[in-house]
């Protein structure tokens, strides 16, 4: 007499978590550090400008801050940089991150000429959009 195979359980297609859960952990590590990097570059003190016709904008997101203090010097974040570097550092944020949109923090006391000169900058390397910053009477 032949005997019947016994058949196999089928082979069950189980989910595995892990992976999944190390993902969602490395997601919010990444938007902790970014979220913290967004805010210290504008924790520089800046006293900011008074407009009656200012508007708070929507999103800030994918914007590069740019500190100018109240002695025309350039800040990224707690960077300070010299007229060349920024040059260098916009034409560099663009090629490597387009399109390139500014938030500018320039101090009620930084002279016309430094903003003048920054706008250039900004715009020989591609800006697409700068806001300034202010605050509303």
């Amino acid at each position: 007499m032949l005997r019947g195979r016994k058949r196999s359980a089928a082979n069950e297609v189980s989910f595995q978590m892990t992976p999944m859960i190390d993902m969602t952990f490395l997601l919010l590590i990444f938007f902790m550090v970014t979220t913290r990097m967004t805010e210290e570059s504008r924790r520089r003190e800046i006293r900011l400008p008074s407009a009656m016709s200012s508007v708070v904008p929507k999103n800030l997101k994918n914007r590069d801050t740019i500190n100018i203090d109240g002695q025309g010097v350039y800040f990224v974040g707690d960077q300070q940089m010299s007229r060349k570097q920024m040059k260098q550092y916009l034409k560099k944020r663009f090629e490597n991150f387009p399109p390139l949109r500014i938030y500018l923090r320039a101090d009620q006391e930084t002279p016309a000429l430094k903003i003048r000169e920054f706008m250039k900058m900004a715009t020989e390397a591609g800006a697409l959009d700068v806001i300034f910053g202010t605050y509303r009477k």
